[in-house]
């Protein structure tokens, strides 16, 4: 099977995700955020840095679950260019 590109819009959604992300992460290290998402440190670079656009959704919720940001937030983020709400 082959995939097909990714589109403009989808590459532009994963940037969104991965700031989201890196602000999610505040003060935390990106080493303590990607293993307690059972994910390695450089994953979760490359989602940061927008260069892993369509991460996996297991990645998505395993982080969404490490970072305490609830993953419809993070829905949201993909779809529109808005912030993430910080957690509680």
């Amino acid at each position: 099977m082959v995939r097909q590109p990714l589109t403009a819009e989808q590459i532009a959604a994963g940037q969104r995700l991965g700031a989201a992300l890196r602000a999610a992460r505040a003060g935390r290290s990106l080493v303590d955020v990607a293993l307690a998402a059972g994910i390695s440190p450089e994953t979760l670079r490359k989602i940061e840095a927008g260069r892993l656009p369509a991460p996996a959704f297991g990645t998505v919720v395993r982080l969404s679950h490490a970072l305490d940001v609830s993953l419809s937030d993070l829905a949201e983020v993909w779809r529109a260019d808005m912030p993430v709400r910080q957690a509680s």
